[in-house]
């Protein structure tokens, strides 16, 4: 069960410029910095410091993309002070949030993106884990863009090669990152999707299986990670309706149609998401219901056999009783008789059973 963390006001440390003097590229001095870069006309340019790159972009000359992961508190800090970042939303940001959200904080714009990845396993188990959730989450500001990853997965170094391969793109502004990175991440659930239909359908075939009714705590260990996915799939879609419809400090008219195309994207996720937990609702019905019904089964054969052994029992109980006076104790054929009159019981019997499939 995921818990929220207690949060904590962030201190007014040293400013994060003096761990960020390379000159717009990766740097190792601080570990929650991945990149940074600053691009005028979508094209990356040499810069002294990153102060000097958002003095730059605030005065109207492209603008800073800043990458990090797993920030700390100080990190944090600086970048709040030097960006006017609002306290709550960089608390967020320091401690993450367990469900995707858009937020107007003035002229900037806040988004946090629920990130998921398929946990490779070879067998489904009831310790399987089968997908892993973070978050990325993204301040969108006049000059700038600074995307905060939580979690091992979702990582942006690959997009933001694409994006640096590509200045058209990047000359859009900081909205084009905000959209490659929902664009990444959507399709990344689509990618999830695909595994865990595998998933679904191996562990249907194992339920309906010959004694497959015994797989079905698999289909509850599924059902629980398709929560934990629909956690993360589901509320991504009111953001992005906003994106696609109002009017957001940061975001210009000509991109909401981009965002539209997320949504129609992000809702084919979601569909797909339902219609798993359908499924496996459906299974693990018809697995309970076919294990009741092996129950029922085994229940009638034990009591036809019951039936077929307590013919011997009930005669021999009978002529094992000690009184002098009994029928049939001086006839000469009745021990034989007897015997053939338990067995042609006993072999009716079970013929009777087998013909009304009890046995």
């Amino acid at each position: 069960m995921t818990t929220t963390p207690q949060r904590r006001h962030l201190p007014h440390l040293p400013a994060l410029n003096r761990r960020l003097e390379p000159t717009g590229a990766s740097t190792r001095s601080a570990d929650s910095v991945v990149a940074w870069a600053w691009y005028v006309n979508g094209v990356r340019r040499p810069v002294g410091s990153l102060s000097l790159a958002a003095r730059q972009a605030q005065a109207g000359e492209g603008f800073v993309w800043l990458g990090l992961k797993d920030p700390l508190d100080a990190d944090l800090a600086a970048l709040a002070k030097q960006f006017d970042l609002h306290p709550l939303a960089v608390e967020d940001a320091a401690y993450g949030h367990t469900r995707s959200k858009l937020e107007v904080f003035g002229d900037t714009l806040f988004m946090v993106v629920s990130t998921v990845a398929y946990v490779d396993h070879e067998e489904l188990t009831e310790s399987s884990e089968v997908v892993a959730t973070g978050q990325v989450m993204v301040f969108l500001g006049e000059g700038f863009v600074i995307t905060v990853r939580r979690g091992e997965h979702a990582q942006l170094s690959a997009l933001r090669r694409s994006l640096e391969a590509d200045p058209a793109r990047l000359s859009r502004g900081p909205s084009e990152v905000l959209y490659a990175v929902a664009d990444k991440i959507i399709d990344d659930y689509l990618g999830v999707v695909h595994e865990f239909e595998t998933d679904v359908d191996e562990v249907e075939t194992r339920v309906f299986s010959r004694g497959g009714q015994h797989e079905v705590d698999r289909v509850y260990q599924l059902k629980r990670e398709l929560i934990e996915f629909k956690r993360s799939v589901f509320p991504l879609g009111g953001p992005l309706l906003r994106l696609a419809t109002r009017e957001l400090p940061g975001v210009p008219e000509d991109s909401r149609a981009y965002f539209r195309e997320l949504a129609d994207h992000h809702t084919e996720a979601k569909e797909a998401v339902a219609s798993f937990d359908e499924v496996l609702s459906s299974i693990l019905q018809a697995g309970l219901a076919r294990a009741s019904v092996a129950d029922n089964e085994d229940m009638r054969k034990i009591s036809a056999w019951v039936a077929i052994v307590a013919v011997p029992t009930m005669v021999a109980g009978i002529y094992g009783m000690n009184f002098k006076y009994m029928p049939e104790l001086e006839w000469h054929d009745g021990y034989f008789f007897t015997l053939g009159l338990i067995a042609a019981i006993m072999i009716g019997l079970y013929l009777g059973f087998k013909r009304n499939r009890w046995l």
